[in-house]
């Protein structure tokens, strides 16, 4: 595999940066593979090391960080696949926001007032919420530290932000990282959205990349890794996994793997192509379909007109995407961590089906939802108090354009600045062609 190589000097400013090429990273590496391109399947990063009969991690004391989607092309987790090996020791399970197994609570076990995983008796470890990053008692006997987790290919996804956490602990203690990769569910082709600036990072948006960065979380973690944005400027010991015969124009369903839900309410490939736009909802005062069957897929209210928004949506002619009126009542359901926006009360509102996901722009039908509302219902509209929409967004511009009474159409190209010097920034990161 060829790698290419990142200049130590290299400063990435993203309004203006100079590009410069090599031959390999500095502080990260690529595992090579064998060349699979005669076979017509693609292999995700634990497909190759299971190839490789999990040797590079006999007679280590292993941490995991996981989730319910680390499984193979048959649909078997990484887990079960590592408890057939006898070398293996895994010693701690970091689990991510949401947790491990979400929907098999029976994975667990508790003792006392901690949790084990019952299969090794390994110590589950959430970094999220409280611990954002691994404790030291955590890390301080593993030899190695396993990344295996599917990510949404959209930046307010924590993911990145966690794997980036676990770098920085992992950099402390001079602990080797591999992460196995998997694709962009969304395309490696795409990029779409404003760069965050700095002043609204979060965990929802903790490196200055797009909404829709079009990357894997391989790439991501070189990307991070070899440009010093852990804290401090620290760096891991980072080795990556790569995929065979994974193609940046592939959606995840053109691959054998199985659909496992990334995020709770993410049940289809179009609901995670919709959450582009609509996991930006979150940051007002529209219900954005959860509490219903159609969560990112659906927004309304109590006071809204659901036949007077998609007259102005159906005028705006965006492509890829039909609006139908709708009535619902939004319902907490037992396994919800969070009471849906409008609980129990009648809204009305609009329902999107995407008819061609190579042409839906799921940033341009959001923003264009929420500045058409702004503008039709000023008075019962709002934004976030503490206007998360910025953090969400990465960017004020979006609650300021709307401040100003201008056409949705106005508002995609304000933001291709960023996807254009983003996309060409991000070369040096890819893998994949």
């Amino acid at each position: 595999m060829i790698q290419k190589r990142i200049h130590k000097s290299i400063l990435y400013n993203f309004l203006g940066f100079s590009l410069l090429f090599g031959q390999s990273y500095n502080y990260s590496v690529v595992m090579p593979v064998p060349d699979l391109s005669f076979h017509s399947s693609i292999f995700y990063g634990l497909d190759i090391l299971e190839q490789m009969d999990f040797k590079p991690l006999y007679g280590k004391t292993i941490g995991v960080l996981t989730n319910q989607t680390a499984v193979n092309r048959n649909g078997v987790h990484l887990l079960d696949l590592l408890k057939k090996h006898p070398k293996v020791n895994v010693d701690i399970i970091f689990t991510p926001q949401y947790g491990l197994f979400a929907d098999q609570n029976e994975r667990f076990k508790i003792d006392g007032k901690e949790k084990y995983d019952p299969i090794y008796g390994a110590r589950i470890v959430e970094i999220f919420g409280r611990n954002v990053k691994p404790p030291a008692w955590s890390v301080r006997e593993l030899d190695l530290i396993i990344v295996d987790i599917q990510d949404t290919g959209v930046r307010f996804s924590t993911y990145l932000a966690t794997i980036t956490k676990l770098l920085e602990v992992a950099s402390e203690w001079k602990i080797p990282v591999i992460i196995l990769d998997r694709p962009n569910p969304l395309r490696g082709d795409r990029v779409d959205g404003p760069v965050v600036r700095p002043q609204f990072q979060s965990f929802e948006g903790y490196h200055i990349i797009p909404i829709r960065h079009g990357m894997t979380i391989g790439e991501l973690s070189i990307m991070a890794n070899e440009m010093g944005w852990i804290k401090d400027m620290k760096r891991a010991n980072l080795t990556v996994i790569p995929m065979a015969n994974w193609k940046r124009s592939y959606w995840l369903d053109k691959s054998e793997h199985p659909w496992i839900k990334p995020h709770p309410n993410l049940k289809t490939i179009r609901t995670n192509l919709s959450y582009v736009g609509f996991g930006l909802i979150e940051g007002t005062n529209l219900n954005d379909g959860r509490g219903t069957d159609r969560p990112y897929m659906r927004v309304g209210a109590p006071w809204l007109s659901g036949f007077h928004l998609a007259e102005k949506l159906i005028k705006l002619d965006l492509p890829g995407v039909e609006f139908r009126v709708v009535e619902y009542i939004p319902r907490k359901k037992q396994a919800d961590k969070a009471i849906p926006l409008h609980v129990n009360k009648v809204c009305s509102g609009v329902d999107i089906k995407i008819t061609d996901p190579n042409r839906f722009d799921p940033l341009a039908t959001a923003t264009a939802i929420m500045v058409l509302t702004k503008q039709l219902y000023p008075k019962e509209f709002r934004w976030d108090e503490l206007n998360r929409i910025d953090m969400l967004f990465g960017h004020s511009q979006l609650r300021v354009f709307a401040a100003q009474g201008k056409p949705a159409d106005y508002l995609p190209p304000l933001w291709l600045k960023d996807v254009l010097k983003f996309n060409e920034f991000r070369q040096r990161f890819l893998i994949y062609k």
